[in-house]
């Protein structure tokens, strides 16, 4: 490794590392252990009318855009491994006494199993990936509403500008970028097969991206100090503490409220939020580790397991919704 690739303040980098072959190292820069993302798939699957979810090009249609955004999602996190190694952000987050929290092993480039060279080369390559799959997705839609065909590339941009190029998370941008390109997964591919929407396909759409949001945002509390260091200027470098705190609360509360609206305008049946009962209590606990006992890292491993919990609970009433 030469000097270049060295990341600035690499605390952890002196310690024993067990060395792994390199498709062990691209598969953990391109964090395909967080599969979460990828569950979008199964929702749309669950939204779909009964006569679709055996239809052939519906089918083909939900895993070309399921591989579109995985290669979207391969290109962000190694463009922003390559962003937070160089500089030295990463080092500072992903301190190794905290890998009962945060595997640290996730970032390749912090223990020389990948040089940044070769992780920017895999960015651009999932980007190609991505381009393919995703005009594939167009090109076998039975349906092409022009809102869902202009969301398509935007999502591709935002992912692939959110750490490079525009770097968009380091310019405040980092949560709207997260709420948007992961809800969007649900609205996007339900459009391509039916042409349309509904009311409930617009809650999960909102409800999959928070639930990634609020996995993300306990991460940005907890990297404040790293991230400031390193001229990453976040909305929680910017904001004071007792502000994004504030704001983790309010997008909180917009789970219940977007649920109860959902409710309200009758986009779902009167029984449909029992379903989510689990996932709220899950977020009850979440806020007050990450707030009232101030440990972010144990409040986002919560929000991991709530939207794990949410996919099957969703599944499960939508399936019973949809007939």
């Amino acid at each position: 490794m030469t000097a270049v690739d060295r990341p600035a303040g690499a605390a952890g980098a002196a310690r024993p590392v067990r060395r792994h072959g390199r498709l062990w190292a691209y598969s953990k820069l391109a964090k395909l252990a967080f599969f979460d993302y990828y569950l979008s798939a199964l929702v749309v699957w669950a939204l779909l009318p009964p006569d679709l979810r055996t239809d052939p090009r519906a089918l083909l249609v939900l895993v070309l855009c399921t591989l579109g955004w995985l290669g979207t999602v391969a290109a962000t996190v190694a463009f922003d491994d390559v962003t937070g190694y160089r500089d030295g952000s990463d080092a500072c987050n992903d301190d190794p006494e905290q890998e009962a929290l945060r595997d640290r092993a996730r970032k390749p480039l912090l223990d020389g199993h990948l040089s940044v060279a070769a992780a920017v080369r895999f960015g651009w390559a999932s980007v190609g990936f991505a381009v393919l799959a995703l005009g594939a997705a167009l090109l076998a839609a039975p349906h092409r509403p022009l809102w869902a065909v202009v969301l398509v590339p935007t999502v591709l941009l935002l992912g692939a500008n959110y750490s490079y190029g525009l770097k968009l998370s380091y310019r405040g941008f980092q949560e709207l970028v997260i709420l948007a390109t992961t809800g969007l997964t649900i609205a996007i591919p339900y459009g391509l097969v039916t042409g349309g929407s509904t009311g409930l396909v617009w809650l999960l759409t909102y409800l999959f991206g928070l639930w990634s949001l609020l996995v993300s945002v306990y991460s940005n509390l907890n990297d404040v100090a790293g991230d400031r260091a390193a001229g990453r200027r976040s909305l929680a470098v910017r904001a004071p503490r007792p502000v994004y705190r504030a704001l983790i609360v309010v997008l909180t509360l917009s789970e219940p409220a977007a649920i109860l609206l959902a409710l309200a305008v009758g986009a779902v049946p009167a029984w449909y939020p029992l379903f989510l009962l689990p996932v709220l209590a899950v977020r009850v606990v979440q806020a007050r580790t990450g707030l009232a006992q101030d440990n972010p890292l144990g409040a986002r491993k919560l929000g991991v397991k709530a939207h794990r919990l949410g996919v099957l609970v969703v599944l499960a009433a939508t399936l019973l919704a949809v007939r």
